[in-house]
């Protein structure tokens, strides 16, 4: 698909804006001295991947631990809420498959002492229904299990992307500087935006309106 020109402009400003609003909190959540001195490039990766390693090291023990962790207490419900749904269809599934099976099992050996036990719900359904219902129901929960491994794999790569993310600076590589300016022809001010972005020390790419 192709973007057109207004799409374009619409997308740059908006990356701009995202990239500069990183910059700026970055500077003001970690001041850096002027004596301080600049992380190697091995050293910050280092520290990334042992944020991230922590993160997913205690959303693995504990879902929404990592989440905590990475400071974004917000996830947590939402954590719990993803993981609440299989772990919910399990319990259903788990309730019925024991109701059919006991079911069937009486139905099947005749045991007539016990026909008192079926569930109300049941006792309409033939043997043959008892036993589909039984399986369908083992099936499912088969699923869940498997439904509530997804979910919580998914909690553990959450929150080592955030670990990522919380180690990721880019106040040193991004400056965005406003400044008024005045146009002669138009009698009017106006505001100046100059956009820098640093590759490297010797590659730099800038933007300016």
């Amino acid at each position: 698909m192709t973007i057109g020109i207004p799409a374009q402009k619409i997308f740059l400003m908006l990356s701009i804006t995202f990239i500069s609003m990183q910059s700026i909190c970055a500077q003001v959540a970690s001041p850096v001295a002027p004596t301080t001195p600049i992380p190697t490039q091995t050293d910050t990766l280092k520290k990334k991947r042992s944020v991230a390693s922590t993160a997913a090291l205690y959303s693995t023990i504990l879902p929404g631990l990592g989440q905590a962790y990475n400071k974004k207490y917000w996830k947590i419900p939402i954590v719990y809420g993803v993981i609440a749904i299989p772990v919910s269809l399990f319990r259903y599934n788990s309730n019925w498959y024991k109701k059919t099976r006991e079911a069937f099992t009486i139905r099947s050996t005749n045991d007539t002492a016990n026909f008192n036990k079926i569930d109300p719900q049941l006792v309409p359904l033939s043997n043959e229904s008892l036993r589909l219902y039984r399986n369908e129901f083992r099936k499912n929960m088969d699923f869940s299990v498997l439904g509530i491994l997804v979910a919580w794999g998914l909690n553990i790569v959450d929150a080592t992307v955030d670990g990522h993310l919380r180690g990721f600076d880019i106040s040193d590589e991004v400056t965005l500087k406003l400044d008024p300016h005045f146009s002669a022809p138009t009698g009017q001010w106006g505001l100046k935006a100059a956009f820098q972005l640093n590759f490297s020390n010797k590659h730099k790419m800038h933007i300016g309106r």
